[in-house]
């Protein structure tokens, strides 16, 4: 356990897309008052979504330190110096829950190491809203990221994907938004007729949808998922 003195690191959910406040819970808001500190992917969206939830200090008497893919290890040990000082910090991803599908589980894993208070807020994370709204196996599923962007590669993933989801394991995926059309032609072309896919689109969002369908309803009319983003999850 961290000791009385020490701050805590909370895992601030954000928005998944939109500005409507309305989907961060009023804990979220809460602890965010109280934090001068946070680790970050973007100061920019970060500042702009911590004034949607009602963020009131100065900016300039806040400490942002940045966490991306550039983020040397060594700098994780810095981020995290105002927790041994007692002060508490907030991470913030770019979409959704940090640590899920985002940067940010290295440094709360080094915060565990050190023994220090790990807080994790509640809030929208699109693999978790749309293995609720799938209709597919919640009790057993895997969540794969990115496919391989070499076709082939991509289309053997697939048809493995759809042996472990035969299983009865829903099996999540993503792709970035330009790409969605060939993917999903991908799996159309791959799965078999009866195999089950869900496709969640601008969850949380005014026109977001899901819908879990077969493969060959699919086939017979394509939705429009052009730069849109989207999740996958295939299951029996």
């Amino acid at each position: 356990m961290a000791l009385p003195d020490k701050g805590t690191l909370y895992c601030i959910p954000s928005l998944l897309g939109g500005d409507d406040p309305r989907m961060i819970p009023d804990v979220v808001k809460e602890t965010v008052q109280t934090l001068n500190h946070f680790i970050v992917e973007h100061p920019k969206s970060a500042r702009h979504y911590l004034r949607k939830i009602g963020f009131q200090k100065d900016f300039d008497t806040v400490n942002m330190e940045v966490l991306d893919k550039r983020t040397e290890v060594m700098e994780w040990f810095t981020f995290l110096q105002p927790l041994q000082e007692g002060h508490s910090i907030g991470l913030i991803s770019e979409a959704g829950a940090p640590g899920v599908a985002d940067p940010g589980a290295q440094v709360i894993q080094l915060a565990h190491e050190q023994g220090l208070s790990v807080v994790p807020l509640p809030g929208p994370s699109s693999i978790l809203l749309t293995v609720m709204g799938a209709g597919l196996n919640g009790q057993s599923f895997t969540f794969h990221g990115y496919l391989p962007i070499d076709k082939k590669e991509r289309q053997r993933e697939i048809k493995r994907l759809e042996q472990l989801a035969a299983t009865g394991q829903t099996q999540l995926f993503m792709e970035a938004p330009y790409r969605n059309h060939k993917l999903l032609e991908d799996i159309l072309a791959s799965c078999s007729p009866d195999t089950r896919l869900c496709i969640a689109v601008n969850l949380t969002l005014p026109k977001g949808w899901i819908k879990t369908k077969s493969i060959r309803q699919w086939q017979q009319q394509l939705p429009n998922l052009h730069k849109q983003p989207a999740l996958f999850a295939l299951g029996k």
